[in-house]
């Protein structure tokens, strides 16, 4: 099933046991997603900060979430205030 197709099962309230299945792979695809655009953003340069407003959270929940899932070849920039 592609993304659109999964898309349309989560929205479809007719099966609720497929259109909760499709919830958990639409929401698992997403975590992955958004933990490579953290890693592209840190590569970029931003600071957590930067990443926080950009995903809607504070810099304390992006950095609990992601600071020991992000591949640790990439250089975390450094608060300096």
């Amino acid at each position: 099933m592609n993304t659109t197709q999964t898309a349309q099962a989560a929205a479809d309230t007719t099966d609720p046991r497929a259109g909760l299945r499709a919830v958990v792979s639409l929401r698992a695809l997403a975590d992955a997603l958004e933990l490579r655009q953290v890693e592209a953003a840190l590569r970029a340069g931003m600071t957590w900060q930067q990443i926080a407003d950009g995903l809607g959270v504070t810099r304390q929940a992006v950095h609990k979430k992601y600071a020991k899932r992000i591949d640790p070849a990439i250089v975390i920039p450094r608060r300096t205030s």
